[in-house]
């Protein structure tokens, strides 16, 4: 066998053995996704995503959903206009939008702030919300969240990576994998897995196979 034919079987098997993520195509359009949001996946209540803020069905005020994927990067990689444009032509930005495993609840003060700011580390440890350890860099227009969000986050990025083809650069994919070994899955993340397969049919394969994540490959 000659070494480069070695090589291409080698680089078979490593995309076989790559988990690939499925859009779904279930859930039709956001404003259904914010329905199932709150009356089935978040039905009893839970805890903010970058601050840990716990709130009941009955009181959530202040909370809202945050795309940790932002839209604003979505619509330009689609090439379909401003958000609403892409809601009125774009189907495929319409299941993107309402992919379950791209939201979660977030105070609405940090969901403003972070606008579409990249994830990453900022010096300082300067703290602009409290106790919140959430901190923000707007020169460099990058977000440093607390560690015990860190690996949902970045599982939440590859899966759009994966299901949809969304961009990741490599120095934000490196990044997320570094948060992703440091912070692997819980069992309230392995829970919100299911939940969301049933309701949308679609599993995120770096909550199941947390070791496929090393192997992605970033622009």
């Amino acid at each position: 066998m000659t070494t480069r034919l070695f090589a291409v079987l080698l680089w078979i098997l490593w995309c076989v053995s790559l988990p690939v993520a499925a859009g779904q195509t279930r859930i039709k359009d956001y404003e259904e996704a914010r329905h199932l949001f709150w009356s089935e996946l978040y039905k009893k209540g839970g805890k903010t995503l970058y601050c840990g803020q716990p709130f009941s069905p009955r009181h959530r005020r202040g909370v809202n959903i945050e795309h940790v994927f932002p839209m604003s990067w979505a619509t330009r990689a689609l090439d379909c206009g401003r958000r609403k444009q892409c809601r009125e032509n774009d189907q495929r930005f319409n299941h993107l939008e309402a992919d379950l495993h791209n939201l979660y609840p977030a105070r609405k003060d940090i969901n403003d702030a972070r606008a579409s700011f990249r994830f990453g580390d900022v010096g300082g440890e300067r703290r602009d919300f409290g106790q919140c350890n959430f901190e923000i860099d707007e020169r460099r227009r990058v977000v440093e969240p607390r560690p015990v969000s860190r690996g949902e986050i970045a599982r939440s990025m590859f899966y759009m990576h994966t299901a949809y083809g969304m961009t990741i650069f490599t120095k934000l994919g490196r990044t997320l994998q570094r948060w992703h070994r440091e912070d692997p899955p819980s069992k309230h993340e392995q829970y919100r897995n299911d939940v969301i397969e049933r309701l949308q049919g679609t599993r995120n394969p770096f909550i199941d196979q947390p070791d496929s994540a090393g192997r992605l490959h970033f622009k």
